[in-house]
């Protein structure tokens, strides 16, 4: 998959910003991106964060037989991989222009510089020797892989370990960690790279270019020192010239920002093996930042409360006795009570069925000097033979329902007339006339 192509506005914008000695994202032309350096559980396993820019590095190590014009030293392999996890342009399974180009410079940094020692890898002399591998996998790519991998790579192999070895006659016995230590290999210096990009053939430079710096940039010089100020590898690209005192003010930047990365990494070795040594946590998760989510956070505040309970007593003595209300029992009826008067209705809207009962209880009142019970019985009455029923509305006076014992004994109930009856006695009246 192409990258897509940046477009006019965009390089103007990022070349006129280089020209006002600004960067986009806010840096110095000298200033480095944040770096973090963080170990796995294993030995030998790094992996480092240059800004947005990751990179993990693995180490491992197995025997084999030596070369024959090297009969006493073992091998050291780098391979760098760049897979389309880091970014779109780079394809699966083949390596591109830029992978192999890095992938050599790496290999002049830290193998032709004699940064291992190769002989101390040598088990038997001619027969058995160790191969180291160190396998570097860019995971996001966001400008300068170069440097990432280099410190990556240096940082993993000082960090790994190798199985003990003991020779006894002719026969090797490679002991496990548990019963022998593991054996550090045996590093003399620590190269490091830093890339340089330059931009208007050569006349504004930047230190640790990102993405979008490196797709308008006119060329590049990575140098590769070590503690020592001496320069263990130097490749430039693109096309562009440099004048030999471009190239020196190069290198001393380089000297500077090298001691800083090596006292980062040497700080980063000593914390973990510190860490390992104490049987405290270690690896990738333990490196990680600690997120913590709250809710509605707020700092203590200290509340003064020795003077409270003298402020509560003197309320208590200015508010005085407490008049308690008594409520008033009022008796309609016997056996019944009411608590309180009562209050007059404020709803707005009145009631049909209200404004009905009302009517009711005006029309029936009080029937021989005796209050109506509001209990109110309905039994269907069969009419005639047209299928139709009617109800009759029977009210228990207070003398009658007192007499009554059982509700489904059959009591003469005296009928009271409604307005609902009128219709039916007519009806009745009209058929009897009919029937005569």
């Amino acid at each position: 998959m192409k990258e897509v192509p940046m477009s006019t506005c965009e390089r103007e914008f990022i070349l006129k910003a280089i020209r006002d000695k600004k960067r986009i994202d806010g840096r110095q032309t000298y200033d480095y991106r944040r770096l973090k350096v963080s170990f796995g559980l294993e030995r030998g396993c790094c992996i480092v964060e240059l800004g947005d820019t990751r990179v993990l590095a693995q180490v491992s190590c197995k025997v084999e037989e030596p070369k024959k014009n090297r009969p006493t030293e073992g091998s050291i392999i780098i391979n760098l991989e760049l897979s389309p996890m880091a970014s779109p342009a780079f394809e699966p399974g083949r390596p591109t222009e830029a992978g192999i180009e890095m992938n050599r410079i790496l290999e002049r940094n830290i193998r032709d510089s004699r940064a291992i020692d190769t002989e101390s890898l040598c088990i038997v002399a001619g027969e058995k020797v160790w191969s180291v591998r160190a396998d570097v996998h860019v995971l996001n790519d966001e400008g300068n892989i170069m440097d990432a991998a280099s410190i990556a790579a240096i940082t993993a192999l000082a960090h790994f370990r190798r199985p003990d070895v003991s020779v006894m006659g002719e026969e090797v016995t490679i002991h496990s960690p548990e019963d022998r230590d593991p054996v550090p290999l045996s590093v003399h210096h620590m190269p490091v790279c830093v890339t340089f990009a330059f931009f208007d053939q050569g006349e504004f430079l930047l230190v640790d270019p990102n993405r979008c710096e490196e797709r308008v940039m006119d060329g590049r010089m990575v140098v590769g020192m070590n503690m020592h100020r001496e320069i263990c590898t130097l490749m430039m690209s693109g096309g562009m010239l440099l004048v030999k005192e471009q190239v020196l003010r190069c290198s001393q930047i380089a000297t500077v920002k090298v001691a800083e990365i090596i006292e980062l990494i040497q700080k980063a070795l000593d914390k973990d093996a510190q860490a390992r040594q104490a049987g405290e946590k270690c690896g990738f998760a333990e490196s990680g930042p600690t997120n913590k989510i709250t809710a509605s956070s707020k700092e203590p505040v200290p509340v003064d409360t020795s003077g409270a309970a003298q402020q509560a007593s003197q309320v208590i003595q200015q508010a005085g006795p407490v008049d308690k209300p008594m409520s008033n029992l009022l008796v309609q009826a016997p056996g019944t009570a009411q608590v309180g008067e009562g209050l007059v209705n404020t709803w707005q809207v009145e009631d049909e069925h209200m404004e009905e009962e009302e009517e009711k209880e005006g029309r029936n009142g009080v029937t021989n000097g005796r209050e109506a019970v509001a209990t109110e019985r309905k039994r269907p009455v069969k009419a005639d033979d047209s299928g139709s029923e009617e109800e009759e509305k029977v009210v228990l006076y207070q003398g009658d329902a007192e007499t009554v014992a059982d509700p489904d004994e059959s009591i003469p109930l005296k009928p009271v007339p409604s307005s609902t009856d009128k219709p039916a006695k007519k009806k009745g009246k009209k058929k009897k006339a009919a029937n005569k």
